[in-house]
């Protein structure tokens, strides 16, 4: 299960690499995420977001991210 904190991260966290590198993990393509669910989420805690932010947009819950743009990424803490 996920927490606060996993969706601030989602809110504000850029992509570290590829070809969309420095796009907010939840602004990723929906294609971009089903690819990785394709080939292979990365290890660790990137790879969780990214597993997340395709749930999400899947949901089309994108909506509850929004808000979480505007907070700060350590409020949660």
């Amino acid at each position: 299960m996920f927490d606060k904190r996993d969706l601030l991260q989602l809110a504000h966290m850029k992509m570290p690499f590829g070809k969309y590198q420095g796009l907010i993990l939840i602004d990723l393509p929906e294609e971009y995420l089903l690819w990785f669910a394709n080939k292979g989420f990365p290890q660790g805690k990137l790879g969780y977001l990214l597993q997340l932010a395709l749930e999400i947009r899947i949901n089309g819950l994108e909506k509850i991210i929004e808000p979480m743009k505007t907070m700060d990424p350590h409020a949660a803490d």
